[in-house]
């Protein structure tokens, strides 16, 4: 397997599991993974939020770790990467505004690149317009905005995952295993133990 190089987009009160975990899974297999956030630039810190389903009609909140970016994100040149990972939480709702952010996502749809996104990363990939005509997973709350976008909904268990074309997106952070195996896959990257 050939290591890739992939762009991570997160900010501000992203889910912490759905930011830390696949940073870190990506590493360990090898690949290079930088982390970004408009606004900011390496070694600057994020704020993330711990989301759990605690029995509620949706998630609760808590506060989560400082979490280090490693790259800026004013630098950011698509044809470097060979995939993007964004992360959900509350982050994608704001993110989404951003005109670079959307750009960047168009760019890696346009490219072909794989894209994997979790929870209310959909909201990003909707916002882009670039899953019409896709079956694409998301946390339930986002599904009005994936349906509007033109995309198929996938209603699927919290711990699955779905990938259709390039994309590969989940529910929520209990799908890691799934959404990460599927990711990986896509990349390429093989697991011998």
């Amino acid at each position: 397997m050939a290591a890739k190089t992939i762009l991570f987009l997160t900010g501000d009160f992203a889910e912490d599991y759905e930011t830390m975990v696949p940073f870190q899974a990506l590493q360990a297999v090898g690949h290079t993974v930088h982390a970004v956030c408009p606004g900011k630039a390496a070694g600057d810190r994020i704020k993330t939020a711990i989301h759990d389903f605690e029995g509620d009609q949706t998630y609760t909140e808590k506060p989560g770790h400082q979490f280090a970016l490693n790259a800026a994100f004013d630098e950011v040149d698509v044809g470097h990467y060979d995939a993007l990972m964004i992360a959900g939480g509350r982050a994608p709702e704001y993110l989404r505004l951003n005109a670079r952010v959307i750009e960047i996502v168009r760019e890696f749809a346009a490219a072909g690149k794989p894209i994997a996104a979790v929870c209310h990363g959909a909201q990003i990939l909707a916002a882009a317009d670039v899953i019409r005509g896709r079956r694409i997973s998301c946390y339930p709350a986002c599904s009005p905005e994936v349906k509007l976008a033109g995309a198929e909904f996938a209603d699927i268990d919290v711990t699955a995952a779905v990938t259709d074309g390039q994309f590969v997106t989940a529910p929520a952070w209990p799908a890691h295993p799934q959404w990460l195996a599927q990711f990986l896959h896509k990349l390429g990257t093989e697991i011998r133990l």
